[in-house]
């Protein structure tokens, strides 16, 4: 996968590295990286010249129907392992258990703190549970790795990559020997992810945000959830305030149109009265003028 993928990647890419003297040649490692994009635990090992094992969701190799094998294939090929998270406490321990077994093998083992990508570019609380613990029960130095711009190539939903060049730092290893045979002691595993993630922050320069990148997801779904509710019910409102306006518009007119009719009948009432009167007026001029018959016999 390095040849058909790294290389490729460097070269569409170009990702520029600072720190890979940090990397040591040899022997167990753990990098903890922010996580930005999807596209990070492919820009990492494609800079290494040593393999990168990360853990993924057992979906991808579960999958059924060929798109599904070629998706497992795909990531047994780049170095992941599937964690289940259908066990009573979820992808935590089997994430450990794979860590462990990763770093007994003298390889590299990728994590990342925040458990999951950042959905806005900024740095979240770290998690303590895998990276802490896997360090103090192998005793592996611990490697701050930030990435950079990686959010940009490839944004949460986006298919098709941005070709732009990513940055990748790496810091100086990180010994956690002095809290050995600790980890399973809470505040020790709060204070190791805390130190880690304060070096990732030091080296990708984002701002950080102290609570759980998943919590943070949750409040951007219910925002936007909260914001489509209230768009609907606001269109809903414009529409039932047209509907009324209509309504209230239709009965002016029919009013209108009433008042007309009502008008036009008094008025041809009044012209008829009118009628009337004058062909009762004409009727008595006429009988006037005309002379009766005693008139006629005096004369």
């Amino acid at each position: 996968m390095k040849f058909s993928i790294g290389g490729p990647l460097k070269l569409a890419f170009r990702p520029w590295v600072e720190g890979l003297e940090n990397i040591p040649a040899e022997g167990p490692a753990i990098l903890a990286s922010n996580h930005l994009s999807f596209s990070d635990s492919f820009f990492l090992p494609a800079v290494l010249d040593r393999k990168v094992t990360f853990i993924a969701k057992a979906e991808y190799f579960t999958t059924p129907g060929i798109k599904g094998r070629m998706t497992a294939a795909f990531f047994k090929g780049v170095g992941q392992l599937p964690v289940d998270r259908s066990g009573a406490r979820g992808a935590g321990e089997a994430a450990i258990k794979s860590g462990i077994d990763v770093i007994e093998r003298g390889e590299l083992f990728g994590i990342y703190p925040e458990g999951t990508r950042s959905p806005d570019g900024r740095l979240y609380r770290g998690k303590p549970g895998g990276l802490a613990r896997v360090a103090l029960a192998t005793g592996a130095p611990v490697i701050p790795v930030a990435m950079i711009d990686t959010e940009k190539i490839q944004p949460p939903g986006k298919v098709m990559p941005k070709l732009m060049r990513p940055g990748i730092r790496i810091g100086k290893p990180l010994d956690f020997s002095r809290y050995s045979g600790m980890e399973h002691d809470r505040f020790v595993l709060r204070a190791v992810t805390d130190e880690v993630m304060y070096e990732i922050m030091k080296l990708s320069g984002q701002e950080y945000v102290d609570m759980y990148a998943t919590a943070a997801k949750r409040q951007i779904a219910d925002a936007a959830k909260a914001e489509k509710d209230a768009e609907k019910a606001a269109k809903a409102a414009l529409a039932q305030a047209e509907k009324q306006a209509a309504k209230e518009q239709a009965a002016k007119e029919q009013a209108e149109k009433q008042a007309a009719e009502e008008q036009a009948e008094q008025q041809a009432a009044e012209q008829t009265e009118k009628q009337a009167a004058e062909k009762q007026a004409e009727q008595g001029t006429a009988g006037e003028a005309e002379p009766t018959d005693r008139q006629r016999s005096g004369s």
